[in-house]
């Protein structure tokens, strides 16, 4: 005879599996700041290929005024900003990244561990009918 409360059960942790499983059993594989630092390194290098390419436009689009008013006080003001810029750009996407990513992996393994409790909650079921 079926177990209503072993086939609800059994049917929540097949869907879990189908759906979020695959992704939160890849991230809880992680430590917590393991994960978060790979993903805040990867935001690193990929604002740093966003931001020196629209220094890149902003450079050529000016170039033409930037060749006709030329002087060393221009380039230097033009370059510290454009250091400081990229400063504040980095550490706030770093920041606001590393939020992200330790929310997803502490919401990751939450979730699995009410899968493993729910296994657990399984195998004591089948003990018991097997006694």
């Amino acid at each position: 005879m079926l177990d209503e409360r072993k086939v609800k059960l059994m049917t929540r942790l097949a869907m879990y599996e189908q759906t979020q499983g695959k992704e939160d059993f890849k991230i809880s594989e992680y430590y917590r700041k393991d994960y978060t630092g790979m993903h805040v390194l990867f935001s690193i290098f990929w604002g740093t290929v966003g931001y020196a390419g629209i220094i890149a436009l902003i450079i050529l689009a000016g170039l033409q005024s930037l060749m006709e008013n030329m002087s060393m006080q221009i380039v230097v003001t033009a370059g510290i900003a454009a250091v400081a810029g990229y400063l504040a750009v980095i550490i706030v996407y770093a920041v606001i990244t590393g939020h992200i990513y330790n929310k997803r992996h502490q919401d990751a393994r939450q979730r699995v561990k009410m899968y493993n409790h729910d296994l657990t909650k399984l195998l004591k079921m089948y003990e018991k009918e097997n006694r």
